[in-house]
């Protein structure tokens, strides 16, 4: 456990890494995937068929080639952003500041997780019974309304372990960050293997563990309100 105590500071540091990852991602893919799962499900043929087209492109691209397209493809167009939240709040955070990798890597991620979320909620959609949008439009109803207040609350509960799932794969993805060079929990694991060659078994546990922690977090969220839906 010596190599944990001596590097605990970079530890919790690419930990914290990772959530941010998670959360931005998280944030990106969850809106960009229900908007696309509106699209899916639209009485617009092109907006059905931006969707598809979507949804079909990416998850058949491998998500390291689409980091490495945003990393490397990008910044030749011109795109190179930064964010330091450090001059914000007058800290020396490592934490609050953001450089072009991270940016990209993590759009990426929440990019290629949105399509997973689209077809997650679309299925949901798609288990409410069409005689309740139906009812909804006889009524006056436009696509939209009867989207947000009628169908999308009656499949939320379906929605949540699916959903569950696919934010859980987005996080193990995110290790794929590591090899465009952003500094996270599978970047700093593969820089203490290097370095402490003799501990490799007590420093994948403790990596595996900090996954677990953030797996099992997901999971409970998920379980909470799954719970409080079957309340309601």
């Amino acid at each position: 456990m010596n190599v944990f105590i001596e590097n605990s500071e970079q530890f919790f540091t690419a930990f914290g890494r990772t959530i941010e990852m998670m959360i931005m991602a998280g944030v990106l893919a969850l809106v960009l995937g229900f908007v696309l799962a509106a699209l899916r499900v639209s009485p617009i043929p092109l907006g059905r068929l931006v969707g598809t087209a979507y949804v079909n492109l990416v998850r058949n691209t491998p998500l390291l080639l689409i980091m490495l397209i945003f990393v490397f493809g990008l910044p030749e167009l011109g795109v190179n952003p930064s964010l330091n939240l450090n001059t914000l709040f007058g800290t020396s955070l490592p934490l609050l500041s953001f450089n072009a990798f991270y940016i990209f890597a993590t759009s990426a991620l929440g990019i290629y997780t949105a399509a997973f979320v689209c077809e997650a909620v679309r299925s949901g959609i798609n288990s409410i019974a069409v005689g309740q949008a139906e009812a909804a439009r006889s009524v006056g109803m436009t696509f939209g309304q009867t989207l947000q207040l009628v169908v999308l609350p009656q499949a939320f509960r379906a929605v949540i372990p699916p959903l569950a799932s696919t934010l859980i794969a987005m996080t193990k993805n995110s290790s794929v960050a590591a090899a465009v060079g952003v500094t996270e929990a599978t970047f700093l694991m593969k820089k203490l293997i290097n370095d402490n060659a003799d501990q490799l078994l007590v420093i994948f546990l403790g990596f595996a563990a900090g996954y677990m922690v953030l797996v099992f977090a997901i999971s409970g969220v998920a379980h909470i309100l799954e719970r409080k839906t079957k309340v309601a």
